[in-house]
């Protein structure tokens, strides 16, 4: 019986507690979308140009000259192809790991605080559910009593028990949009590292190819 009197002791606290709680909730949503937007923002890149001048400072010899200039980028399809470049001298599969493991990297800090804001999206509104539940019981025990003004302590029990569910989603609906929008502005970060890298692949390949005619021409030669 006393873990039952502890319990209702709680319930009868009424949503206003929880309805705090969503406001924290919600400023740490709001934290985490200022954060990713802002690191997403310092990211993006023009790949097409990048592939482009990249190709001719390959060809022409100025490679060095390029990734000096391209040193600290903030790019992700630029960071992970520049790790490529790097690796040039090593052969395509050096090359290919380089990419792979900044490519890592790189999702990885993408990713931080996303899960903060996927878990808020997901289980906010229970949250709310809590508390509109805990306003009803509150309503209830209120009924009992034969107390002037009673009924309108009940309406406001209840307007408050509503009110806890209605901002739960508040919370939630913007955490999952922002939730789904920055997995999206990954998914184009990683798509143009991707193309990066086969860029640098195919210029690897290209003169590993040419070396070896080279070689096999000299072979030839009497």
């Amino acid at each position: 019986m006393e873990l039952v009197s502890l319990f209702r002791d709680f319930a009868l606290l009424g949503a206003g507690w929880v309805l705090w709680l969503l406001v924290g909730l919600s400023v740490i949503s709001i934290g985490v979308m200022i954060d990713r937007w802002l690191w997403f923002r310092a990211r993006d890149a023009d790949t097409a140009t990048f592939t482009r001048e990249l190709r001719h400072a390959w060809r022409g010899g100025e490679v060095d000259g390029f990734v000096e200039r391209r040193r600290h980028t903030t790019s992700i399809p630029e960071a992970v192809a520049l790790a490529g470049v790097a690796e040039r001298g090593h052969g395509p599969e050096a090359t290919a790991e380089a990419m792979h493991a900044e490519r890592a990297r790189w999702k990885k800090d993408a990713e931080k605080n996303l899960i903060v804001l996927g878990t808020l999206g997901n289980n906010v509104p229970f949250v709310g559910l809590f508390g509109t539940v805990l306003g009803i019981i509150k309503s209830f025990e209120t009924l009992k009593t034969d107390a002037a003004g009673s009924e309108g302590q009940v309406m406001t029990d209840l307007a408050e028990a509503l009110v806890a569910t209605a901002v739960g989603l508040l919370v939630a609906i913007p955490a999952v949009v922002a939730y789904n929008y920055f997995q999206r502005r990954l998914k184009v970060a990683l798509g143009g590292a991707d193309e990066c890298a086969h860029v640098v692949l195919g210029l690897v390949h290209g003169d590993a190819h040419a070396a070896g005619d080279r070689a096999a021409t000299a072979a030839e030669a009497p």
